[in-house]
């Protein structure tokens, strides 16, 4: 299985959307985020031909970010997970993905430092993040079989701008 992981697009400020007095799990996308975002998933679409299943936090801007990489598939929605919320451990999703290794990719859709400690966590069974996944950001890991910690192989990581630049 190959596990895709893709960072949300730029959401709100969270400064000026708490004065808004809403929970931050509501801060939604920007238009500008939306607008990179559609065409970052275009490049991504060049990268990853299918996505057999789609999962993302329940946070308001990664479950839009998800909608997104949904219409560009034509994959029609995405699991709404708590292992992918922000304070998730990575063994939770560790053990979701297990359900899912028969799948060839699996993408996910989620936060930082979140995502950037679960993709080390996979490579190097480390729990502190050595990589930078930008907002709108990807990066595919081959997980072989089994999905645990220290098991997968980075195939690749890619900026929004480079994703963006694929699209073209």
């Amino acid at each position: 299985m190959k596990l895709l992981i893709i960072r949300h697009a730029i959401a709100e400020d969270r400064d000026e959307f708490a004065q808004s007095g809403k929970p931050d799990e509501q801060r939604p996308l920007t238009r500008a985020g939306r607008r990179k975002m559609k065409a970052a998933a275009k490049g991504l679409r060049r990268a990853v031909e299918t996505i057999d299943h789609l999962a993302t936090s329940p946070l308001v801007r990664a479950a839009q970010t998800a909608e997104i990489v949904s219409d560009t598939w034509g994959i029609g929605g995405a699991e709404v997970i708590p292992a992918l919320a922000p304070e998730a451990r990575p063994e939770a999703l560790a053990e979701w993905c297990a359900a899912h290794t028969g799948k060839d990719v699996v993408a996910v859709v989620g936060h930082e430092p979140h995502l950037s400690t679960l993709a080390t966590w996979l490579l190097s069974g480390q729990s502190d993040s050595r990589i930078d996944l930008k907002k709108g950001g990807a990066c595919l890991i081959d997980m072989g079989s089994e999905v645990r910690a220290g098991s997968g192989t980075l195939l690749w990581l890619l900026t929004p701008r480079l994703l963006r630049r694929l699209a073209r």
